[in-house]
């Protein structure tokens, strides 16, 4: 799925989830964690949070608080989300090509995921974000912006090439009044396809900017220099999903969710230098070469 959301039920539970995602990543070349997310949305511009996301300024919005007065600025209880995570995971053509890609390519494809991925957030924002006022909620207006803390990782969980990130949008959004209330999250997830499509179709429209011939399906898309038997030895996490499946007799979206959780794995640290190393020889035995591929492509 390119778009998937889920919701943290806890503050607790959203600051084990912060911990997960600044760490649960591969390491660079210095032997230190890549950057601990940043700030997105209109929300988190009113509340001055910029640049890398810190425990605490997370932990403060995850509680109703303004991270930089500590003002109460809405009540998160018991019965109410401290916020949603919304994963966007490019298509493994994309994730492919840019492991196999020299760092300038990388850095180009890394450019147009996280675009496309501010680009389908803002339309949540725009369109879909509504908050509620009033004697048991009963009013509902548009909200002035979304406060979002986005994680990019890179990695599956088999140590497969996979960009994705994660946007963790808060249960804390202003109001054209400049008070501030919670999110109606049954419109996030109504809109969870719309979101995915959107982030597909500017992702799509950048990698072509950029020089990569795009084959479209519908609303999807793939590279077509990357061949689906190299997207298929890329995916070992997919295939294990699919066996367990197999194995179970699951047919269902729900029994698909029990075989990702049967064949869950704790991620595994790596170096930076020594993945693109471990990706660029498996080609190599696969018989790819990206180079040659693109040649050919372009004749």
């Amino acid at each position: 799925m390119v778009a998937s959301i889920s919701a943290r039920k806890s503050v607790a539970a959203a600051v084990s989830y912060f911990k997960h995602m600044a760490q649960d990543e591969y390491y660079t070349g210095q032997g230190e964690a890549e950057a601990d997310g940043e700030w997105d949305g209109r929300g988190a511009e009113r509340l001055a949070l910029e640049g890398p996301v810190s425990k605490a300024d997370f932990e403060a919005a995850l509680n109703g608080h303004d991270p930089r007065t500590g003002a109460r600025l809405t009540q998160i209880g018991k019965l109410h989300a401290p916020g949603w995570d919304m994963t966007f995971s490019a298509p493994k053509s994309v994730s492919v090509m840019w492991a196999l890609s020299p760092p300038a390519e990388r850095t180009m494809i890394e450019a147009a995921h996280r675009k496309a991925v501010h680009a389908a957030t803002t339309h949540l924002e725009d369109h879909h974000a509504f908050t509620r006022r009033g004697k048991g909620g009963a009013i509902r207006e548009p909200v002035a912006g979304l406060t979002i803390a986005r994680f990019h990782h890179h990695t599956s969980r088999d140590l497969d090439p996979q960009l994705h990130t994660h946007a963790f949008i808060f249960n804390l959004a202003p109001r054209r009044d400049g008070s501030w209330g919670s999110l109606v999250s049954r419109n996030l997830y109504k809109a969870q396809k719309e979101a995915g499509a959107i982030y597909r179709a500017h992702l799509a429209n950048g990698l072509e900017r950029d020089g990569h011939a795009v084959e479209r399906h519908g609303t999807s898309f793939r590279l077509a220099a990357i061949p689906r038997d190299i997207e298929r030895a890329f995916s070992k996490r997919r295939q294990a999903i699919e066996s367990a499946a197999n194995t179970y007799g699951y047919r269902t979206a729900k029994g698909m969710e029990l075989a990702a959780l049967r064949t869950r794995q704790a991620k595994r640290p790596r170096e930076r230098t020594a993945l693109f190393q471990v990706w660029q020889a498996e080609a190599r035995t696969l018989g790819f070469d990206l180079a040659r591929a693109r040649q050919q492509q372009a004749r």
